[in-house]
């Protein structure tokens, strides 16, 4: 039985890859600082195995990731307190628990280490040249990563566009077109331009594909990226239209995001600051190429838009 060990089991992404590898028949095993409540958190109990830690403290995950085959790195500080300051630090402490275990590390990528010269089709070699501090960190995080590939801990990197989901958590679908209204929205908001493509990553479906390629560990490079397209919109609103036709209102009730309010608050609200960083993504068409990925696994898992929508809605809070 492969063992993988997931840190960030209660974020959208570890929760959701900790199930599809339960379903193969893996051992999972988790790494958080309260177990118990991590595990009614994530819904997974007893269904795996629960390690008290920090993943900022190099020893707790170096002792469980023992024996482990994969290390999901699926953590990100709550409400990206601090994300400058822990992430790289958090990092650091998984390659070195891969070093001593010999596990591969999957870690779920962005597309916020492009920059305007990558758009608007991405591939694998896309250049890199971010111009926003959240995107410079994502490029240093996969620069560690490759550099540690070449030590002999290998890596396989999954980039996709904005997440949702059930278990999803706060995302743009969540906080920026519903606004945190929950299932019972009146209202929803778009933050772009009608015009332009988004592309968005329903989380089951993530999580399935990095199953599937793990499960072709022989035909993975050292260090390996492959591109969720997911699923791409070429309007971009479509994706507002959808949640609209599940709640059963008119999509005249789709605004225009309020991007002043978020301006006036962001000094204070670290959450809003990291918005306003990334709004750029929302003023550019940004298409995920998936064609590496399709010759690896075959087609890439796919739930149809108004039946991803419709599971996300249900699973938020009324």
């Amino acid at each position: 039985m492969k063992t993988a060990l997931v840190i960030g089991i209660t974020g959208g992404i570890g929760g959701e890859v900790a199930r599809a590898l339960l379903k193969r028949g893996w051992k999972v095993r988790a790494l958080h600082r309260n177990p118990g409540s991590a595990g009614q958190a994530s819904g997974l109990g007893d269904a795996i195995e629960w390690n008290k830690g920090d993943a900022m403290n190099r020893d707790d995950v170096v002792a469980a990731a023992r024996n482990a085959s994969v290390i999901v790195h699926a953590v990100n500080p709550p409400k990206y307190h601090n994300w400058a300051g822990l992430v790289l630090p958090m990092l650091d402490n998984t390659i070195a628990a891969a070093k001593a275990s010999g596990a591969r590390i999957l870690f779920p990528g962005t597309i916020y280490n492009y920059g305007p010269d990558a758009f608007p089709k991405l591939i694998e070699s896309s250049p890199q040249h971010p111009r926003t501090r959240k995107g410079g960190i994502r490029v240093e995080m996969e620069q560690r990563l490759q550099a540690a590939s070449r030590e002999g801990v290998r890596t396989l990197i999954v980039r996709a566009g904005d997440y949702f989901g059930p278990q999803a958590g706060n995302t743009w679908f969540t906080q920026g077109l519903l606004a945190g209204q929950g299932r019972k929205a009146r209202r929803v908001f778009y933050p772009g331009p009608r015009t332009l493509g988004h592309a968005w990553a329903y989380l089951p479906d993530v999580a399935e594909t990095m199953a599937r390629l793990l499960d072709q560990e022989q035909r993975l490079a050292d260090f390996d990226v492959f591109h969720f397209r997911g699923h791409w919109l070429p309007r971009g609103v479509e994706m507002s239209e959808a949640i609209c036709r599940k709640l059963g209102i008119s999509t005249k009730r789709i605004y225009g995001f309020p991007w002043w309010g978020v301006r006036l608050v962001a000094p204070f609200v670290e959450v809003c600051r990291e918005m306003l960083e990334m709004r750029y993504l929302w003023q550019v068409p940004a298409e995920l190429d998936n064609t590496k990925l399709r010759s690896v696994i075959g087609d890439e898992p796919h739930t149809p838009l108004d039946e991803a929508v419709a599971r996300s809605l249900a699973a938020l809070q009324s």
